[in-house]
């Protein structure tokens, strides 16, 4: 029997899959609008998402953009506008898997809350919006995914209306968030005046050219002679990005929008869409600006540049967590501190050891997804119990709720990197990778900054260990959707070292893929 050929645009599968089951929900809203079943709206999100999942694995295991003859080939779609190979999958699984488990916690967080079906569509279609990005190959593609996912994440950070405090963080995202939409499309803008494309490998190939011809028409155009637009379109590019990953100095905004967020929203914000905003910032960066050729054209070498926003970013945001006294807050500047550790795999593409920083980079973003979101829903779980926000307020919960806090120290030493857990191996690599590149003090300043994060992480787990309560909280309830979600959570943290791997070869492989195309 002859395999099934499925069409090409098939290709985005776990994309379109999210896409649907949104249409689906705001149908079964549709059917009774003032009664919402949230057992069903929950679980066709969190069934779509695990579908999304499934697909974007056997997508993998069939070795869907691998390049030929070892596997079915890079997918290209629309004219290059859209790819699918392995660097695109394996962001489609992270956004994947913090939907699905943003959904099941979502089950008792919004219960007795409006807008039911309107939050599980919006979380669908923020998710469709960042599964896209990672396939975009485009600028024009790259921006459409971005305003999808940003769009809906507006609306969701000031779902609970009768809540000031969500409105008011929405508010915020959504100005900041419109600035720096403009700042990036007019970046967008100047590098096509300067290259006359849009489409990344063509972009590239403009800037190495030396034929002096426009690479589509033909006619002469000289990009050398727009050296200055292309570099000031490149910096636009980038402070774009730096907003969408929130980092320093375009992080403000973001304990802002996550302490005013409903917790699992926070959690979908600091770990799919920053794992979103780091994709294309990958894709567009070494696929579009060849590092040599770029410098030689412009006069600045980017990944100096994102050397220093590692730097500063891991550091600002380390140091900032480690003066809250809002637990949330902390969380919020430590998924700062964390995008800096992320930016040090941009920081050596231009170093030398390219594949294995940038793939230690994407296994870091991978693990993050599990123990940044499973940190936010043992929030969720708080704010559900009607616990404070603050240290203090924590005192003791884990002689109350021992499985919880037991979950909650899981995430917090693996934030912290401290092995066995998955957080250690990730930020050993993003080390090593560091040192192998030449990047001393980057390297330093990771060592560091882990060092410091140890001391707020363990904070926490002090407080409900070990401090006296400050208030009787009297009995608290196991929500079976955020007890699900955060033991899930739990464990993947903790096997993801045993099980690292496939998960480090198909970083790795994606890594090369994206560096070699």
């Amino acid at each position: 029997m002859e395999p099934v050929q499925l069409p090409d645009a098939a290709a985005l599968g776990p994309a379109l899959v999210l896409g649907l089951t949104a249409l689906i929900v705001f149908v079964f809203d549709s059917v009774r609008p003032h009664e919402p079943d949230r057992g069903l709206l929950a679980g066709t999100t969190a069934t779509g998402s695990l579908l999304a999942l499934g697909v974007g694995v056997w997508y993998m295991i069939a070795g869907v953009g691998v390049p030929e003859p070892d596997g079915a080939g890079v997918i290209s779609l629309f004219d290059g506008q859209l790819v699918v190979d392995q660097l695109a999958l394996f962001f489609m699984l992270v956004t994947a898997i913090v939907t699905a488990l943003v959904a099941i916690a979502s089950y008792d967080y919004m219960d007795g809350h409006a807008h039911q079906g309107e939050y599980y569509s919006l979380v669908l279609l923020a998710a469709t919006g960042m599964a896209t990005m990672a396939a975009a190959n485009s600028l024009v593609t790259v921006f459409l995914a971005l305003e999808l996912a940003s769009l809906p994440s507006y609306a969701l950070v000031a779902i609970l209306k009768d809540n000031r405090g969500s409105v008011e963080a929405g508010l915020k995202y959504f100005l900041l968030g419109a600035l720096s939409s403009a700042i990036f499309v007019y970046g967008i803008s100047l590098v096509y005046g300067a290259t006359g494309v849009l489409q990344l490998d063509l972009v590239a190939e403009a800037i190495t050219g030396e034929t002096g011809q426009h690479v589509l028409t033909g006619n002469a155009h000289d990009v050398a002679g727009h050296d200055g637009l292309l570099g000031v379109g490149i910096v636009l590019l980038l402070v774009g990005i730096a907003f969408k990953t929130a980092s320093v100095p375009l992080h403000f905004w973001a304990p802002e929008a996550y302490e005013g967020a409903p917790a699992p929203i926070a959690a979908f914000l600091s770990s799919a869409s920053k794992a979103a905003g780091f994709v294309i910032a990958i894709r567009v960066f070494t696929t579009a600006f060849p590092v040599e050729a770029t410098a030689g054209l412009v006069g600045f070498d980017w990944s100096v540049a994102f050397a220093v926003l590692a730097v500063a970013t891991m550091t600002i945001g380390n140091f900032a967590a480690a003066v809250q006294e809002n637990v949330k807050r902390m969380l919020a500047y430590s998924s700062v501190g964390h995008a800096g550790y992320a930016l040090i795999g941009l920081a050596g593409v231009g170093a030398g050891a390219n594949e294995l920083v940038l793939g230690a980079a994407l296994m870091h973003l991978f693990v993050y997804a599990f123990m940044n979101t499973g940190a936010f829903l043992f929030v969720a779980l708080a704010e559900y119990w009607g616990v404070g926000r603050t240290f203090a307020d924590y005192n003791g919960l884990g002689r109350r709720a021992p499985i919880a806090c037991v979950a909650l120290t899981v995430f917090m030493f693996s934030l912290a990197g401290i092995p066995p857990l998955g957080g250690f191996l990730s930020k050993y690599l993003l080390f090593w990778g560091s040192l192998q590149a030449g990047m001393l003090f980057v390297a330093g300043a990771l060592v560091v900054n882990s060092a410091l994060s140890l001391y707020y992480y363990s904070r926490l787990v002090k407080a409900v260990w070990f401090e006296e309560p400050v208030t009787d909280h009297g009995s608290l309830a196991q929500p079976v959707g955020l007890y699900a979600a955060l033991i899930a959570a739990a464990v993947m943290t903790v096997v993801v070292l045993p099980g690292f791997g496939p998960i480090a070869d198909s970083a790795l492989d994606a890594a090369t893929a994206v560096l070699t195309s």
